[in-house]
């Protein structure tokens, strides 16, 4: 079967706070440990009202000290905001703590605004042209150390922390290929370029120490219930939200909102931008999920299900690892740790 996982975006909803969204975070990642989910993922946005993962690393330490199987990481780490060596001593840390479970996903867009990143960096140096090199500085700090190295990362040197480049464009998919790397595809908000990602990154792989083959990970969106009604009823919390960060007033994760309509743009918008959305009924929401995965040839799904109330996110989530249960793998998935 298709290997599935969890993108985490610890929701704030509207009536809560950041608390009771990382008590939730760990409470899904409970259930989804059991519900056979392989990765835990969670994001780095900053200066957004509705994400409470914005100290990703801590977070992962409260997701991963809580459970004891699943696999618990980044999805991802922006790696413009911070320096390598920074991520390397904090990932390094996660991974001797919980050694074998975590994963680094990296990205090049800061996941905030250009006065936001001034204040997390304090200078805007971090240019995200050179985020290749700072990759490769951050493999280099987990390889085991050369004599005479003048800068370590302790801990971090000759640890085993597999780095994943994430991206939404055919940039991230040409350097996944170069740097032997696998490739995680945010199609879950940015699906435009999905299929030609893939092909690039398949076509352009070269294997490296850390992966043989070309490995696919795909972001979609699924918000499952025992009805299709309610589960387009739940879907209004989403939408509600992409209207509102596209028009620059982000908030908390509203409550969904039955009978809710939208103007002509509106919804031309939501129907580019959830595109990889999969909305309704267990069948319904296999059926989606059948067709994708054979169309795109993923190696793996990550789930986002942004669900303001936290057990209908539950019963989401549990559908979709039962619909996904009989999904077979494609032929060529040769699973990265």
């Amino acid at each position: 079967m298709v290997s599935y996982s969890v993108l985490d975006l610890a929701p704030i909803v509207e009536g809560g706070d950041a608390a009771s969204a990382l008590r939730c975070s760990l409470d899904l990642a409970r259930h989804a440990e059991r519900w056979g989910y392989r990765r835990y993922w969670l994001a780095e946005h900053h200066g957004m009202p509705g994400v409470a993962s914005a100290a990703t690393a801590v977070v992962i330490a409260h997701v991963a000290s809580g459970t004891s199987t699943i696999r618990v990481g980044a999805g991802g780490i922006m790696l413009p905001n911070h320096a390598p060596l920074v991520i390397a001593e904090q990932f390094g840390t996660l991974e001797s703590l919980f050694p074998g479970r975590i994963d680094l996903g990296v990205g090049r867009a800061p996941g905030t605004d250009p006065r936001t990143s001034l204040a997390l960096r304090r200078n805007l140096e971090g240019d995200i042209e050179a985020f290749p090199q700072d990759v490769l500085e951050l493999m280099d700090y987990f390889r085991p150390p050369e004599p005479g190295q003048p800068v370590l990362a302790v801990p971090g040197a000759s640890l085993n922390v597999p780095i994943w480049i994430l991206g939404s464009s055919l940039y991230g998919a040409r350097l996944a290929a170069a740097f032997g790397l696998p490739y995680a595809f945010a199609s879950h908000f940015a699906p435009a370029q999905l299929m030609q990602a893939i092909e690039l990154y398949r076509a352009e792989f070269r294997p490296s120490a850390q992966l043989e083959r070309p490995y696919v990970m795909v972001g979609v969106n699924v918000i499952a219930a025992d009805t299709g009604p309610e589960a387009a009823v739940l879907s209004t919390s989403l939408e509600q939200a992409f209207v509102n960060l596209r028009s620059g007033r982000p908030g908390r994760l509203p409550p969904p909102a039955p009978g809710l309509r939208w103007n002509a743009a509106e919804r031309a918008m939501l129907d580019q931008v959830l595109t990889c959305s999969a909305v309704g009924s267990p069948s319904t929401v296999q059926r989606w999920l059948r067709e994708f995965v054979a169309r795109t040839g993923a190696d793996e799904l990550i789930v986002a299900s942004q669900i303001f109330d936290h057990p209908a996110r539950l019963r989401s989530y549990e559908i979709t690892a039962q619909v996904l249960e009989g999904l077979p793998a494609p032929a060529q998935a040769t699973a990265p740790a």
